[in-house]
């Protein structure tokens, strides 16, 4: 017996998950990010992190041109950054707040985490790829993350 995707989806969204916008530029130089729940950690040494991303998704080709990502994990009053990365735009960048990192990629400076990856090897996911990296360089700040849970965003005070 196989669960439909509407089944696993509706299971999956009872898994509460920080936020987090994932950013890379392509070939081109062209600046590329999207709003990504599918990110953890895989090793301490050395320190590995994953993040899933739709093979549809049009920013996909970006992730394995590129050989560098940043993750922005996002804070508890930047749902209106995660919905801006979650929508469609020819330039997500034009009017947002960003820093070109030591990498190259621009990162999100209201976030309260960046780390800054190198792309150790792109896996298949199904109807995602999987992209590890190797973090080059981690900002840290102060705040409480913006978490997803159910369809909705919610604060740790929820």
């Amino acid at each position: 017996m196989s669960v439909s995707s509407e089944d696993f989806r509706t299971a999956l969204s009872r898994f509460a998950s920080g936020v987090t916008v994932v950013t890379t530029k392509d070939g081109n130089g062209k600046l590329h990010g999207i709003t990504v729940s599918a990110f953890c950690s895989v090793s301490l040494d050395p320190p590995l992190v994953l993040i899933c991303i739709e093979r549809s998704a049009g920013s996909h080709y970006a992730f394995g041109e590129s050989g560098s990502f940043n993750v922005n994990v996002l804070a508890s009053d930047q749902a209106n950054v995660s919905e801006h990365f979650a929508t469609v735009y020819d330039d997500k960048f034009l009017d947002t707040e960003h820093v070109i990192g030591e990498n190259g990629i621009p990162y999100l400076p209201g976030s309260i985490v960046t780390l800054e990856c190198k792309l150790k090897k792109p896996l298949d996911g199904g109807d995602h790829s999987i992209f590890l990296g190797e973090v080059q360089n981690a900002i840290v700040r102060d705040g409480d993350p913006l978490v997803y849970y159910h369809g909705n965003y919610r604060s740790l005070a929820d």
